[in-house]
């Protein structure tokens, strides 16, 4: 399939509508997937046949200053696993006092049943009971 004899000039008017804040057929991100939409051309136009206009709007975008919508994006999730792998580590290091704490109470439960076993097999002694006597008067 050939692009369109206007493929280019489509691509040039979308990236200035884009660049102006003021797009019609798109949401007016600033990445190759708005700007396709935005002049109504598919992806792969851009990619693959006017690599030139790509990397035009790319620099479009540095001149401009401000972060493409998939920079802000990727940031944004960039704080969300940081702020993530701290609440891990937090809860890494709770798991790990506790498991001690764990260990402690399983090896003195794991004696005690030691002994109350031995006490099991072993013969106690004997209580017997001794015949008491009478308690003289006045004692």
């Amino acid at each position: 399939m050939s692009p369109a004899l206007d493929e280019r000039d489509r691509i040039r008017a979308a990236m200035d509508r884009i660049m102006a804040g003021a797009p019609q057929r798109s949401n007016g991100a600033l990445t190759i997937v708005a700007l396709a939409a935005e002049a109504g051309v598919p992806r792969n136009a851009l990619t693959q046949r006017h690599l030139d206009l790509k990397n035009e709007f790319y620099a479009k975008v540095k001149e401009r200053g401000q972060p493409t919508d998939a920079e802000v994006r990727l940031r944004k999730r960039i704080v969300k696993l940081k702020e993530l792998r701290e609440a891990d580590r937090a809860e890494l290091v709770e798991l790990r006092a506790d498991r001690e704490v764990l260990v402690r109470i399983v090896n003195q439960l794991t004696l005690e049943n030691r002994q109350l076993r031995q006490q099991l097999v072993a013969p106690g002694p004997v209580v017997r009971l001794l015949p008491t006597q009478p308690h003289p008067p006045g004692y």
